[in-house]
């Protein structure tokens, strides 16, 4: 390396001036902040491409389950059982169909909101994302378990 000369500048201006490199990395918000969204999930250190494996429908569904009509607290009881129950069947993804909330006071959907609330915080849920349209779209939840 003792022989390398620098290259003179182009006279045509053919090269760009390479900007100067930053020695402080940009400022990010923590990792914990970029889900503020209920949309997808992946757990730390699960790969994003999951999601959108799970979105387009990539996981074949193992077990189904259904809770129009519950309460939230029955609906949450029943989300942690379905996971248990699922996990001993050995089932990689499951659909959860928790509705759209077109027929709730001021069509909201509560129980959308804190039926991925409960899959978030259940230590064999890997990543969670909306079903493929063809089977809920927004009103279901493709879940991604621990092998």
């Amino acid at each position: 390396m003792s022989d390398v000369v620098r290259l003179e500048p182009d006279p045509r201006g053919r090269m760009r001036a390479t900007p100067p490199v930053s020695r402080t990395p940009p400022v990010t918000a923590p990792d914990d902040d970029r889900h503020e969204s209920d949309d997808d999930y992946a757990a730390p250190g699960i790969d994003r491409r999951e999601i959108r494996k799970l979105k387009r429908g990539a996981y074949r569904v193992g077990d189904r389950r259904d809770l129009h009509g519950m309460t939230i607290a029955a609906a949450c009881a029943k989300v942690r059982e379905f996971i248990e129950s699922s996990r001993h069947h050995r089932y990689r993804c499951v659909c959860i169909v928790h509705g759209r909330g077109l027929h709730s006071a001021g069509n909201a959907s509560v129980l959308k909101a804190r039926v991925r609330e409960c899959l978030r915080h259940h230590r064999m849920v890997l990543a969670y994302a909306d079903a493929p349209r063809s089977d809920g779209g927004s009103g279901a939840v493709y879940v991604l378990l621990r092998g």
